[in-house]
Protein backbone atom coordinates (compact mmCIF):
# COMPACT_ATOMS: atom_id res chain seq x y z
CA UNK A 1 0.00 0.00 0.00
CA UNK A 2 0.83 3.41 -0.41
CA UNK A 3 2.78 5.00 1.84
CA UNK A 4 0.47 7.73 3.03
CA UNK A 5 -2.23 4.94 3.53
CA UNK A 6 -0.28 3.20 5.55
CA UNK A 7 0.31 5.96 8.13
CA UNK A 8 -3.08 6.92 7.91
CA UNK A 9 -4.09 2.76 8.60
CA UNK A 10 -1.45 2.99 12.02
CA UNK A 11 -2.44 6.80 12.41
CA UNK A 12 1.00 8.50 12.41
CA UNK A 13 1.87 10.81 10.22
CA UNK A 14 3.91 10.42 7.01
CA UNK A 15 7.02 11.71 8.60
CA UNK A 16 6.99 8.86 11.18
CA UNK A 17 6.47 6.35 8.88
CA UNK A 18 9.54 7.56 6.74
CA UNK A 19 11.68 8.20 10.59
CA UNK A 20 10.38 4.54 11.21
CA UNK A 21 11.79 3.21 7.70
CA UNK A 22 15.14 5.04 8.63
CA UNK A 23 15.15 3.37 11.45
CA UNK A 24 14.44 -0.28 10.88
CA UNK A 25 11.19 -0.01 13.17
CA UNK A 26 8.74 -0.86 9.58
CA UNK A 27 9.52 -3.14 6.65
CA UNK A 28 8.65 -0.74 3.25
CA UNK A 29 9.57 -1.53 -0.59
CA UNK A 30 10.61 0.57 -3.31
CA UNK A 31 8.17 0.37 -6.36
CA UNK A 32 9.72 1.51 -9.94
CA UNK A 33 9.06 5.02 -9.25
CA UNK A 34 11.54 4.86 -6.39
CA UNK A 35 8.27 5.62 -3.74
CA UNK A 36 7.87 3.87 -0.45
CA UNK A 37 5.13 0.94 -0.12
CA UNK A 38 4.58 -0.61 2.47
CA UNK A 39 3.27 -4.60 2.55
CA UNK A 40 -0.19 -4.86 4.45
CA UNK A 41 1.54 -7.48 6.78
CA UNK A 42 3.49 -4.55 8.04
CA UNK A 43 0.80 -2.74 8.46
CA UNK A 44 -0.96 -5.65 10.34
CA UNK A 45 1.74 -6.79 12.37
CA UNK A 46 1.89 -3.00 13.85
CA UNK A 47 -2.11 -2.15 13.99
CA UNK A 48 -2.66 -2.22 17.47
CA UNK A 49 0.56 -2.34 18.35
CA UNK A 50 2.30 0.87 18.27
CA UNK A 51 3.94 1.97 21.58
CA UNK A 52 2.40 4.82 22.85
CA UNK A 53 5.36 6.81 23.68
CA UNK A 54 6.26 6.68 19.75
CA UNK A 55 2.90 8.09 18.52
CA UNK A 56 1.83 10.55 21.48
CA UNK A 57 -0.69 8.27 21.98
CA UNK A 58 -3.19 8.24 19.31
CA UNK A 59 -1.52 11.50 17.39
CA UNK A 60 1.50 11.29 15.36
CA UNK A 61 3.11 14.17 17.39
CA UNK A 62 6.10 14.10 19.24
CA UNK A 63 5.53 16.72 21.64
CA UNK A 64 2.58 16.51 24.12
CA UNK A 65 2.29 18.46 27.04
CA UNK A 66 0.41 17.93 29.99
CA UNK A 67 -0.31 20.50 32.27
CA UNK A 68 -2.62 23.05 34.02
CA UNK A 69 -4.75 26.05 32.10
CA UNK A 70 -3.57 28.91 34.10
CA UNK A 71 -5.66 31.88 31.82
CA UNK A 72 -7.76 31.92 29.28
CA UNK A 73 -8.51 35.14 27.40
CA UNK A 74 -11.35 35.48 25.28
CA UNK A 75 -11.50 38.07 22.76
CA UNK A 76 -14.24 38.11 19.36
CA UNK A 77 -13.65 34.49 18.06
CA UNK A 78 -10.39 33.80 19.26
CA UNK A 79 -8.79 32.98 22.26
CA UNK A 80 -5.54 32.90 24.14
CA UNK A 81 -5.06 30.26 26.41
CA UNK A 82 -2.21 29.93 28.49
CA UNK A 83 -0.94 26.12 30.38
CA UNK A 84 1.76 25.75 32.43
CA UNK A 85 4.03 22.16 31.74
CA UNK A 86 6.00 21.25 34.06
CA UNK A 87 8.92 23.99 34.01
CA UNK A 88 7.45 24.80 30.69
CA UNK A 89 4.51 27.94 29.94
CA UNK A 90 2.63 27.13 26.87
CA UNK A 91 0.39 29.61 24.98
CA UNK A 92 -2.12 28.89 22.39
CA UNK A 93 -4.59 31.15 20.00
CA UNK A 94 -7.59 29.01 19.59
CA UNK A 95 -11.24 29.14 18.78
CA UNK A 96 -13.64 30.28 21.28
CA UNK A 97 -15.29 27.90 20.37
CA UNK A 98 -13.01 25.03 21.08
CA UNK A 99 -12.47 26.79 24.51
CA UNK A 100 -16.48 26.55 25.30
CA UNK A 101 -16.35 22.69 23.82
CA UNK A 102 -13.47 21.65 25.84
CA UNK A 103 -14.59 23.89 29.12
CA UNK A 104 -11.11 25.20 29.55
CA UNK A 105 -11.07 27.72 32.36
CA UNK A 106 -8.37 28.39 35.10
CA UNK A 107 -6.86 25.30 36.60
CA UNK A 108 -8.39 22.53 34.20
CA UNK A 109 -6.29 19.70 32.84
CA UNK A 110 -5.19 20.05 29.40
CA UNK A 111 -2.81 18.77 26.87
CA UNK A 112 -0.59 21.20 24.67
CA UNK A 113 0.33 19.41 21.41
CA UNK A 114 2.96 21.12 19.80
CA UNK A 115 3.95 19.90 16.04
CA UNK A 116 5.93 22.00 14.15
CA UNK A 117 4.52 25.73 14.24
CA UNK A 118 1.17 24.32 15.08
CA UNK A 119 -0.18 23.56 19.06
CA UNK A 120 -2.98 22.03 19.34
CA UNK A 121 -4.67 22.32 22.75
CA UNK A 122 -7.24 19.43 24.17
CA UNK A 123 -8.58 18.53 27.46
CA UNK A 124 -6.79 15.44 29.67
CA UNK A 125 -8.75 13.35 27.81
CA UNK A 126 -7.18 13.13 24.57
CA UNK A 127 -9.77 15.06 22.36
CA UNK A 128 -8.14 17.28 20.11
CA UNK A 129 -8.79 20.49 18.92
CA UNK A 130 -7.27 23.25 16.91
Amino acid sequence: MKASDAARALDISLDTLRRWDKEGRIRVVRDPSNRRMVPRSEVERLSGHVPRHLTGTTLSARNRLSGIVRSVEVNGIVALVEIEAGPYRIAAVITRDAVEELGLAPGVSAVATIKATSVMVSRDDNEVVG
